[in-house]
């Protein structure tokens, strides 16, 4: 038997078949979605279905069995009576509801939506994003059938269910992960049964072309799977955005604002912080020196910053929580160099991304088990030796590339009856990968510190 895992993501959309019992990688494509620039930034939900048509087309599906999504996660889908999408769907980095989610904030406090759902909501979140088009497009909610998640609209356009899993629900802001209920006062002026309904981490959405349908998640959610995370074991994934998060079997409920109580997608918790900017800063950085990446990788690797710091708040950041930032460079001397530049720029988003590893902590996730470096910026030296220096942990780079259709992949094979979650992941021997051990680097502490009262400077 084979399965299918699908992982529809800002940029494109990835499908891979893997062997069921071996989960060995049979074959794999991918098309793009539409590019968005934030602060604006929607996508056409009918472009996620053709680039997914698109996909399938380029792959063999036969003898697949069981497939899942692993999908963006918070963004906001409005669909009519007939199935139309009423607008282009606002997507996890559109920022334009911070008035709203600041509104929201103050009327409930930090304290009560932490208590409520988990998370206090930021921009990101699809409450949010709701609370915007009823602010600046009342006309539309009169004429919402159903609400759903950038995965939803996928499962529902395979199955014709309307349904969703605890993971993706976790982010909306409407859904409670510590009591599994929908939390109704949150959803506005629209009623219950516009929202889909929440399936278990193991519960078939329906089938497509005789292929069972997973509930599938959120694609932080699907990457846990996909890592063979286990309780203790951190995360750090590195892509357009960064996140840093952590598989518990306790809820948290952070009122800072920093760590987002989400669940996970096999009945556990997922508390995670994200960042907006990640990858993108480096990409910046590069092309504002007239470099390609792999040249400003070694600019990087080849020097220290020598006390130049970024602060890589690029388009505004959802953590902290600062949606009209900018990015912020100090330490500028007459002799700087393009390499201290360079090196400044890679520590300045590990930097960022391991103070949300502090504040999981802080939040009291036990974190201190294997720790993964994974998504595109994983490969690059510059990254790898940052984080393991300036965290002080050894760091396993997983020799997978692709984690978020490997764990719907995984997804679909629990649906599918062929073991639980720990069994098909230690079967896969999910997790393997390149251990980059620590060195010591006498700086750390300095480079932490003044990342620390530069960010400070920036959001004051």
């Amino acid at each position: 038997m084979k399965v299918l895992g699908i992982d529809s993501s800002t940029q494109s959309v990835k499908v891979e078949v893997r062997d069921a019992d071996s989960g060995a990688l049979l074959e794999r494509s991918t098309a793009r979605h539409p590019s968005t620039t934030p602060p604006v930034s929607e996508q056409d939900p009918e472009a996620w279905w053709s680039a997914l048509q698109q996909a399938l087309g380029q792959v063999n599906l036969d003898g697949v069995g069981a497939a899942a999504v692993g999908g963006q996660q918070h963004g906001l889908v409005l669909l009519d009576e007939t199935g139309a999408p009423l607008r282009p769907a606002k997507l996890w980095n559109d920022t334009e509801s911070a008035d709203e989610a600041a509104a929201m904030v103050a009327e409930l406090g930090a304290d009560g939506w932490a208590r409520a759902c988990g998370s206090v909501p930021g921009a990101a979140f699809t409450v949010t994003k709701l609370a915007w088009v009823a602010a600046h497009e009342p006309e539309l909610l009169e004429r919402v059938a159903k609400v759903m998640l950038p995965h939803d609209y996928l499962t529902w356009r395979l199955t014709g269910a309307h349904v969703t899993d605890r993971g993706d629900a976790s982010g909306t802001g409407w859904w409670s992960p510590q009591t599994g209920s929908y939390l109704t006062e949150m959803q506005g002026q629209l009623s219950a049964d516009r929202f889909p309904k929440v399936l278990g981490p193991t519960e078939a959405a329906g089938e497509w072309n005789g292929i069972v349908i997973g509930p599938g998640s959120g694609d932080n959610m699907a990457a846990a799977l996909g890592l063979g995370l286990r309780p203790g074991d951190l995360a750090v994934s590195l892509g357009t955005s960064g996140t840093a998060y952590a598989v518990s079997e306790t809820p948290t409920m952070d009122a800072s604002g920093a760590v987002a109580g989400f669940a996970d997608a096999t009945g556990a918790y997922l508390p995670l912080v994200c960042t907006l900017n990640a990858t993108k800063v480096t990409d910046t950085i590069a092309r504002l020196m007239g470099v390609g990446y792999a040249e400003l990788d070694s600019l990087a690797s080849d020097g220290r910053s020598n006390g130049v710091t970024l602060v890589p708040y690029f388009d505004g950041e959802r953590t902290p929580n600062l949606p009209n930032s900018t990015g912020w460079i100090t330490g500028l001397r007459s002799d700087a160099t393009r390499e201290q530049l360079a090196r400044a720029a890679f520590e300045g988003v590990a930097c960022g991304l391991l103070d949300g590893v502090d504040a999981l902590a802080d939040a009291g996730v036990k974190a201190t088990g294997r720790f993964f470096l994974i998504g595109g910026g994983s490969r690059a030296a510059s990254f790898r030796d940052a984080f393991a220096g300036l965290s002080g942990r050894d760091l396993i780079v997983p020799d997978a590339d692709e984690t978020v259709a490997t764990g719907a992949c995984v997804q679909a094979a629990v649906v599918a009856g062929l073991g639980t979650f720990a069994e098909v992941a230690d079967r896969w021997g999910l997790g393997a990968g390149e251990r980059i051990e620590r060195e010591p680097m006498a700086e750390a502490g300095a480079i932490r510190e003044a990342y620390r009262v530069a960010s400070g400077l920036q959001a004051g």
